[in-house]
């Protein structure tokens, strides 16, 4: 999956793909270097981020969307937590749900995601963008998780979403400490009972910053270690900002696993 955040904050990019042109150009560019999705988004929910207004979330993603879609065979994910970004978003033609919340955020995210019969991908978040970073603590980080899935699996059904098209997302760095996102890297595994696809996204994050002592703009290295750490323990996806480098490095897990 890779990235694209048309803001003009995101902690990865600092607002390099803002404009319509080069938000486009970098779909293309990411596309061609083999990503099997995109995933677009217009609200940075790094932590301590303010939320946008629905109307200024619309201006900056559907241009992209609209400009993009016709262009490329690969499918678009529209990242936000807000119904009606989301409802424009996949009438513009994004074909997956991206939502940080889990469904939990917008009331009527629920029935948007159940008009287009769309895949949704559920992250697992402890608080808001805002707050997540103040002071985590989890009694049983692994186990407190799962009952989260499995009440927003529950959620999801009994509102009429087809359960085989969920994708979990623990959610690095989102109410996480470094200890936290290690431990949940370390035990991918350990939510495979859930029955569902897990994507991981660990791309240039703030746990790879703290262990290797580099700012956002120095941790490609070591988002590739997390990443093939992360494929030999079990994701399934994994969100990407540098998708030339991933796809090689994916590749060769794939067959250390496969012989």
């Amino acid at each position: 999956m890779g990235v694209i955040n048309v803001t003009p904050d995101s902690f990865s990019d600092g607002g390099k793909f803002f404009d319509l042109e080069a938000a486009v150009q970098q779909g293309l560019k990411l596309t061609e270097e083999g990503a099997d999705l995109l995933d677009i988004g217009g609200e940075s929910t790094r932590p301590g981020s303010e939320p946008v207004s629905v109307t200024e979330g619309i201006e900056r993603v559907i241009p992209v969307i609209e400009k993009l879609a016709p262009k490329i065979k690969i499918p678009i994910s529209i990242d936000t937590y807000k119904a009606e970004v989301a409802e424009r978003a996949l009438e513009a033609g994004a074909e997956i749900l991206n939502d940080i919340s889990a469904l939990r955020f917008d009331p009527q995210m629920v029935a948007v995601a159940k008009r287009f019969d769309c895949p949704v991908i559920l992250m697992h978040i402890k608080g808001t963008p805002r707050n997540m970073q103040e002071n985590p603590v989890y009694t049983d980080l692994l186990s407190e998780i799962v009952e989260y899935f499995q009440e927003r699996i529950g959620f999801a059904k009994q509102a009429g979403l087809d359960e085989a098209k969920l994708i979990l997302d623990p959610g690095i760095g989102f109410g996480k400490t470094l200890e936290h996102n290690l431990e949940i890297l370390k035990n991918l595994s350990y939510f495979s009972g859930l029955g569902r696809p897990i994507l991981v996204g660990l791309s240039r994050k703030s746990f790879i910053g703290k262990i290797l002592d580099l700012p956002v703009t120095q941790r490609l290295e070591g988002s590739l270690a997390a990443l093939a750490f992360a494929i030999l323990r079990g994701a399934n996806l994994v969100r990407v900002h540098e998708v030339k480098e991933s796809v090689r490095v994916a590749r060769i897990i794939d067959q250390l696993k496969l012989s």
